[in-house]
This record gives C-alpha cells, sequence and structure tokens, in this order.
C-alpha cells in the first residue's frame, strides 16, 4: 500500500498546510479518506480527481470533509471529464449526516435543499462499526471518542495493515483495533497534560502509548494543530514508544 498525505494540519489550516486528507493505493485502486481545507487542491497537482475509485470520511466536521463541496463542482461542472462523473459515480462512505450534511453545503440556499440531490455523481454508503470491502481494501471500522459520530478504522491489503485513529480520545477499543498493525497513523493534536479534555483528541504521549501497547511497527503522527508546537509533540511519542515515529509532511508518501 502507498499512503500519500494531501494535507495534515489539525483542526484548521496552516500557512500553505491543507487540513487532513490522504490516498491510500493498492492494486491500480485509489482510496481518498478525509477531505478536508486544500486537500482538492492537494490532490490536483499529483493526481486526476475524476480517477478517485472512493472517498471514506471518519467524521464530519470541516477539517476532514470542507473540499467535498469543491469537488462536487468539478465533477457536476468540468467540460471535459476523464471519467465520465455519471457513469462513474463516484463511493462516498460516511458517517449517516453525510449526504444530507454535503448536501447542505452545496446547495444554493435553505429553500432548495430538500431537493437537491447529489446521487446523480455520488454513490453514498453509511458507515457502520464493523467490517466491509472497499475495492481491493479490507476495513474496519469502530466508533472513536469524539463529541461528534466518528469512527477509527484498521485498513488491510496483501499481508498488510494500516490503523488510522481519525480524531479520538484515548479508549480501550482502540489498542485492540490497531494490534498488530504495520504501521499506525494517528492524531496528536497537544502535549499531554490531565486538565486536556476527554474524548476529544490524543496528545503525543497518548499516540506513543497507543504505538506501544498495540505493537504496532510504526507511528505516523499527524493532525498537529498550527499553534501546537510539533517538535514537543513528537518528543512525547517519541518517550513513549522506542519504534520509529514519523510527524508526516504534506505531499509526502509512505509504503506500507
Amino acid at each position: 500500500m502507498l499512503l500519500t498525505v494531501l494535507g495534515c494540519s489539525g483542526s484548521a489550516p496552516g500557512p500553505n498546510a491543507p487540513t487532513s486528507g490522504y490516498l491510500l493505493e493498492a492494486d491500480g485502486f485509489q482510496l481518498g479518506i478525509e477531505f478536508g481545507n486544500g486537500t482538492l487542491a492537494a490532490l490536483q497537482a499529483i493526481r486526476d480527481p475524476f480517477l478517485l475509485d472512493a472517498l471514506l470520511f471518519s467524521h464530519l466536521h470541516p477539517d476532514h470533509c470542507a473540499d467535498f463541496s469543491g469537488l462536487t463542482v468539478i465533477r457536476r461542472y468540468h467540460p471535459a471529464p476523464s471519467r465520465d462523473p455519471r457513469v462513474h459515480r463516484l463511493p462516498v462512505y460516511t458517517p449517516v449526516e453525510g449526504p444530507e450534511r454535503f448536501v447542505a453545503a452545496h446547495s444554493p440556499d435553505a429553500e432548495t435543499e430538500a431537493t437537491t440531490d447529489l446521487s446523480d455523481v455520488y454513490e453514498f454508503h453509511t458507515i457502520t462499526p464493523g467490517t466491509v470491502h472497499i475495492g481491493p481494501f479490507e476495513i474496519t471500522a469502530i466508533h472513536a471518542a469524539h463529541p461528534c459520530e466518528s469512527f477509527s478504522f484498521r485498513i488491510s491489503w496483501g499481508g498488510r495493515s494500516l490503523a488510522y485513529t481519525g480524531d479520538t480520545g484515548v479508549f480501550e477499543g482502540l489498542v485492540d483495533l490497531a494490534t498488530g498493525v504495520d504501521v499506525l497513523l494517528s492524531e496528536a493534536s497537544w502535549t499531554h497534560g490531565f486538565d486536556r479534555p476527554t474524548e476529544l483528541h490524543l496528545s503525543g504521549t497518548d499516540a506513543g502509548q497507543l504505538a506501544k501497547r498495540a505493537n504496532a511497527g510504526r507511528l505516523l503522527v499527524t493532525h498537529i494543530p498550527p499553534w501546537t508546537d510539533s517538535d514537543a509533540v513528537i518528543a512525547e511519542a517519541r518517550a513513549a514508544y522506542q519504534g520509529e515515529v514519523v510527524r508526516v509532511r504534506q505531499g509526502a508518501s509512505y509504503r506500507i
């Protein structure tokens, strides 16, 4: 599997730094994971957006899905698409409110929301806890600890595995989900402190402890907000986990 980072700024974009978005590829299949602020531009710099094979969202906060509206404009109105978006409707896997929320974001006004339908260019699927197959990938989803409906994922292909925390606080099921993975892609939004809100985000220490407890092969740290000291977050992760710790970079690719 090849993981390419379209964006990794946490909670809000930073200077020339898109928010959460990833491209996971295997067997010629292109799976987008999240599509936050600025990621559509980043995707177009490296891939044809009409050749995306599926999109997967962990939750519906804007830093994870804001650029979906721009993608809708491209899929509906581009005069010369490389692949007909109405013939090749894009499968979109989302929490239950996804279709309604995306319609509201794209509708010209509130009065037309109820009659706007994006099924001309998308094929929506609701995520529930459990295991599904998207293209060549086997994906297991569990509920995460976050203020809205949110999921963490374990993604497997060809004997390799990736766990992605999404946005979450600490909870025991996350260790089980990530146990033995080759790569743990973990958010870490702040440094550790007992005054941090629960069921919201992980610290660098939390991410490192998760990687250690899960016996993950490698820890990729993402979703660090532009106002957070990223060096301190990475130092915490390395103090808690003795394996390889990498702060992901926008535009970088990682083989799994």
